[in-house]
C-alpha cells in the first residue's frame, strides 16, 4: 500500500471513531498499534490519553506535535466515513493533523540512521478544552527539546498553500460569564421590579463599543456575547439573566485594558438599573507567539517542498500549542485544506490531498531542523 493511501485510511478510521477531549482512549490505542507496527519507540510518559514517540539517536532533540481530540458536534458532512459516535465529530481536522504527523514519523523512521539527533512525536489529547498541552508539559514531554513545530489545516486556503508568521499568530482566549441580578416582577407591573432582561440587552449593545471606541483600532480585539439565558415563562420578568461570551486579543496589555473597561461598564449599568452584575473570567490559552527564526525556517522548508508560501494574517482563534512556545521556541503553521465549510462546522470536509505532501513537509522540516540547533 502506498504511503498516501495508508495515511488516508488511517485518517478515515480516526474520523469514524472521534473522541472528546480527555476521552481519547481508543484513539490512543490505535496510535500505539500503528506506531508499534512501524517499530517506532514509544516513550513511557504517565498520560491518561495521548502518546509520545521518538525516532533517532543523539543529544539534539526537536519535536513535532499533532492534536487528537474531536468536538461535541453532530456530523453532517455526508462523507462515507462519517462519525459513528453520535454527537461527536472531527470538525476541526485533528484526524488530518494526526495522519500527517504519523506520515512524517514513518518517513523519519525510514531515514532514522541518517538523522542528526532525535525527533519526538507528540500526539496530544484535549486541545479543544485547552488542557492537553499542559498535561504533556507536566509529564516531561518537552525535556531536552530545543524546538517544536505543529500545524493546523486552514479551510480558507487551497491545497498546496502554506502560511505562517513570526511573532503573535493565534489569540489570547478568555471566556466570560455575566450574572445580571435585578428584581423579578409580574410582566403587567414592571415598575415593581428591576428588569434584568432590559439591562442585559443594553449591556450587550454597550459592550460592542469597547473594541470600536476604547481600544486603538490598530490592535486586534474581538469581544462577543454568544449566549443569553433568562426567564422561564411569558408573563414574568425574571430576576436574573446570564450572558456568556469570549474576548480575543493578541497583546496582554490590550487584554487587560478590555477587561478593565468591561468591568467599568458593568458597574455603571448595575448602578443605573439598581441591580447587581457579577463577572467571572475564565482564561484559555495565551497568545501563540512564533519564534521569528523558526517561522522563517519553516517557511523556507515549505518553499523547498513545493508549497506556495504566504505571510499569515493574525488569527483570532485560540490554540494551546501556545503553551509549548512559552517553554521553548518553535513555529506553528497553516496548511491549506480547501474545505467549503469552516472549522467547527458540522459539514466541515477538508481535502485529503493535503495529507501526504504535509507529511513529507514535516519529515523534511524535522530532519533539517536538527542541523540548525
Amino acid at each position: 500500500m502506498s504511503l498516501g493511501k495508508q495515511l488516508i485510511d488511517w485518517r478515515r478510521e480516526l474520523h469514524r471513531h472521534p473522541e472528546l477531549s480527555g476521552q481519547e482512549v481508543e484513539t490512543t490505542a490505535r496510535l500505539r498499534q500503528w506506531l508499534s507496527a512501524a517499530d517506532i519507540n514509544i516513550l513511557p510518559y504517565d498520560l491518561q490519553t495521548g502518546i509520545v514517540a521518538e525516532i533517532g539517536k543523539g543529544s539534539k532533540h526537536i519535536a513535532l506535535r499533532a492534536d487528537i481530540d474531536a468536538l461535541p458536534i453532530e456530523e453532517r458532512s455526508g462523507v462515507a466515513f462519517s462519525s459513528q459516535n453520535p454527537g461527536v465529530m472531527h470538525a476541526c481536522g485533528h484526524d488530518v493533523h494526526t495522519s500527517v504527523i504519523l506520515g512524517a514519523a514513518l518517513q523519519l523512521k525510514a531515514r532514522e540512521a541518517d538523522l542528526q539527533g532525535r525527533v519526538r512525536i507528540l500526539f496530544q489529547p484535549a486541545e479543544e478544552n485547552f488542557g492537553g498541552a499542559k498535561s504533556l508539559v507536566r509529564a516531561g514531554a518537552l525535556h531536552d527539546i530545543s524546538a517544536i513545530f505543529g500545524m493546523h489545516n486552514e479551510p480558507g486556503l487551497p491545497v498546496g498553500a502554506f502560511a505562517t508568521r513570526g511573532g503573535p499568530f493565534y489569540a489570547n482566549v478568555d471566556r466570560f460569564v455575566f450574572r445580571v441580578t435585578g428584581k423579578g416582577a409580574h410582566a403587567a407591573r414592571p415598575h415593581e421590579g428591576s428588569d434584568a432582561i432590559v439591562l442585559a440587552s443594553q449591556l450587550v449593545t454597550a459592550l460592542q463599543s469597547v473594541a470600536s471606541r476604547n481600544i486603538n483600532t490598530l490592535d486586534s480585539v474581538v469581544l462577543s456575547v454568544t449566549r443569553i439565558e433568562g426567564g422561564n415563562t411569558w408573563n414574568v420578568l425574571p430576576e436574573s439573566v446570564e450572558l456568556e461570551g469570549t474576548l480575543r486579543t493578541h497583546r496582554t496589555e490590550v487584554q487587560q485594558n478590555v477587561k478593565a473597561r468591561v468591568g467599568e461598564i458593568a458597574a455603571g449599568f448595575a448602578s443605573a438599573f439598581n441591580a447587581q452584575i457579577d463577572i467571572t473570567w475564565y482564561a484559555g490559552p495565551t497568545a501563540l507567539v512564533n519564534d521569528e527564526r523558526w517561522a522563517d525556517f519553516a517557511t523556507s522548508i515549505a518553499r523547498e517542498t513545493g508549497y506556495e508560501t504566504q505571510h499569515a494574517d493574525l488569527h483570532m482563534g485560540g490554540e494551546d500549542f501556545a503553551v509549548y512556545l512559552q517553554h521553548i521556541p518553535g513555529a506553528f503553521v497553516s496548511i491549506g485544506s480547501a474545505s467549503p465549510f469552516g472549522l467547527h462546522h458540522p459539514a466541515f470536509n477538508p481535502d485529503e490531498a493535503l495529507i501526504e505532501p504535509a507529511a513529507h513537509y514535516f519529515s523534511q522540516l524535522a530532519e533539517k531542523a536538527l542541523h540548525h540547533i
